[in-house]
Protein backbone atom coordinates (compact mmCIF):
# COMPACT_ATOMS: atom_id res chain seq x y z
CA UNK A 1 0.00 0.00 0.00
CA UNK A 2 1.39 3.39 -0.93
CA UNK A 3 1.77 6.09 1.67
CA UNK A 4 -0.25 9.22 0.99
CA UNK A 5 1.65 12.45 1.36
CA UNK A 6 -0.28 15.44 2.56
CA UNK A 7 0.33 18.37 0.26
CA UNK A 8 0.55 21.74 1.94
CA UNK A 9 -0.81 24.75 0.14
CA UNK A 10 -1.71 28.32 0.81
CA UNK A 11 -4.91 29.98 -0.38
CA UNK A 12 -4.26 32.75 -2.88
CA UNK A 13 -5.62 36.25 -2.60
CA UNK A 14 -7.37 36.07 -5.98
CA UNK A 15 -4.66 38.29 -7.47
CA UNK A 16 -1.73 36.21 -8.67
CA UNK A 17 0.38 39.35 -9.08
CA UNK A 18 -0.10 40.26 -5.40
CA UNK A 19 0.64 36.67 -4.40
CA UNK A 20 3.94 36.98 -6.28
CA UNK A 21 4.70 40.18 -4.36
CA UNK A 22 4.76 42.46 -7.39
CA UNK A 23 4.71 46.16 -6.55
CA UNK A 24 1.93 47.27 -8.92
CA UNK A 25 -0.15 44.12 -8.55
CA UNK A 26 -3.50 45.92 -8.61
CA UNK A 27 -2.79 47.56 -11.96
CA UNK A 28 -1.39 44.34 -13.42
CA UNK A 29 -4.45 42.38 -12.31
CA UNK A 30 -6.86 44.98 -13.69
CA UNK A 31 -5.00 45.13 -17.00
CA UNK A 32 -5.07 41.34 -17.29
CA UNK A 33 -8.80 41.20 -16.60
CA UNK A 34 -9.56 43.93 -19.16
CA UNK A 35 -7.24 42.22 -21.66
CA UNK A 36 -9.13 38.95 -21.31
CA UNK A 37 -12.37 40.81 -22.01
CA UNK A 38 -10.78 42.29 -25.15
CA UNK A 39 -9.82 38.82 -26.39
CA UNK A 40 -13.34 37.52 -25.68
CA UNK A 41 -14.85 40.51 -27.50
CA UNK A 42 -12.63 39.83 -30.52
CA UNK A 43 -13.81 36.20 -30.58
CA UNK A 44 -17.43 37.33 -30.26
CA UNK A 45 -16.99 39.82 -33.13
CA UNK A 46 -15.91 36.89 -35.34
CA UNK A 47 -13.18 38.91 -37.03
CA UNK A 48 -11.20 36.81 -39.48
CA UNK A 49 -7.46 37.15 -39.21
CA UNK A 50 -5.05 39.40 -37.38
CA UNK A 51 -5.05 41.94 -40.20
CA UNK A 52 -8.83 42.46 -39.82
CA UNK A 53 -8.50 42.70 -36.04
CA UNK A 54 -5.71 45.26 -36.42
CA UNK A 55 -7.86 47.37 -38.73
CA UNK A 56 -10.72 47.48 -36.20
CA UNK A 57 -8.41 48.15 -33.23
CA UNK A 58 -6.19 50.54 -35.23
CA UNK A 59 -2.98 48.65 -34.42
CA UNK A 60 -0.42 46.79 -36.54
CA UNK A 61 -0.52 43.01 -36.96
CA UNK A 62 2.47 42.32 -34.65
CA UNK A 63 0.66 44.16 -31.83
CA UNK A 64 -2.47 42.09 -32.53
CA UNK A 65 -0.35 38.97 -32.12
CA UNK A 66 0.96 40.20 -28.76
CA UNK A 67 -2.58 41.03 -27.63
CA UNK A 68 -3.99 37.64 -28.62
CA UNK A 69 -1.10 35.91 -26.85
CA UNK A 70 -1.93 37.72 -23.60
CA UNK A 71 1.05 40.10 -23.58
CA UNK A 72 -1.06 42.80 -21.94
CA UNK A 73 1.94 44.63 -20.46
CA UNK A 74 2.46 46.11 -23.94
CA UNK A 75 -0.82 48.05 -23.57
CA UNK A 76 -2.09 50.44 -20.93
CA UNK A 77 -5.41 49.70 -19.26
CA UNK A 78 -6.74 52.81 -21.01
CA UNK A 79 -5.65 51.44 -24.42
CA UNK A 80 -7.31 48.10 -23.70
CA UNK A 81 -10.54 49.92 -22.82
CA UNK A 82 -10.23 51.84 -26.10
CA UNK A 83 -10.05 48.47 -27.89
CA UNK A 84 -13.33 47.48 -26.22
CA UNK A 85 -14.90 50.71 -27.50
CA UNK A 86 -13.63 49.99 -31.01
CA UNK A 87 -15.33 46.58 -30.70
CA UNK A 88 -18.60 48.44 -30.02
CA UNK A 89 -18.60 47.80 -26.28
CA UNK A 90 -19.29 50.37 -23.59
CA UNK A 91 -16.87 50.56 -20.67
CA UNK A 92 -18.30 51.72 -17.33
CA UNK A 93 -16.39 52.30 -14.11
CA UNK A 94 -18.32 51.72 -10.89
CA UNK A 95 -17.12 53.06 -7.55
CA UNK A 96 -18.48 51.53 -4.34
CA UNK A 97 -17.54 50.96 -0.73
CA UNK A 98 -14.98 48.24 -0.11
CA UNK A 99 -16.19 45.25 1.86
CA UNK A 100 -13.82 43.10 3.89
CA UNK A 101 -12.51 40.13 1.96
CA UNK A 102 -13.26 41.44 -1.52
CA UNK A 103 -10.70 42.82 -3.96
CA UNK A 104 -10.16 46.56 -4.15
CA UNK A 105 -10.20 46.41 -7.95
CA UNK A 106 -12.55 44.24 -9.93
CA UNK A 107 -13.48 43.97 -13.59
CA UNK A 108 -16.74 42.35 -14.61
CA UNK A 109 -18.53 41.88 -17.89
CA UNK A 110 -22.25 42.61 -18.02
CA UNK A 111 -24.22 41.01 -20.84
CA UNK A 112 -26.92 43.29 -22.23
Amino acid sequence: MTKKTKIQYEDGSGNVFADLGLENSGELFTRAQVGIHVINAIKHAKLSGQKAIGKVLNIEQPEVSHLLNGHFSRFSTEKLMEFLNRLELKVSIQISEHKKGEPYKEVSFVHA
